[in-house]
């Protein structure tokens, strides 16, 4: 695996994350949950800590993601 880096500010405002701000340990870990982690989210939808593709998909439908 390549080099990862680690990102300040987090996107996560879950209390406690021991992955806050270790990217891959973070992306690593919603995968294998079947989620994704806080960063692609907007703030209000992170802030309900529903990390799901389905909320994903709700959030974004066709609008295009950048």
């Amino acid at each position: 695996m390549a080099e990862c880096a680690n990102r300040l500010p987090c996107a996560c405002t879950y209390p406690g994350c021991p992955r806050h701000g270790k990217c891959c340990d973070c992306l690593a870990y919603h995968l294998k949950m079947q989620e994704l982690p806080a960063c692609c989210f907007p703030p209000a939808v992170e802030k309900t800590y529903d990390r799901s593709f389905g909320k994903f998909v709700e959030t974004y439908g066709g609008k295009r993601v950048r």
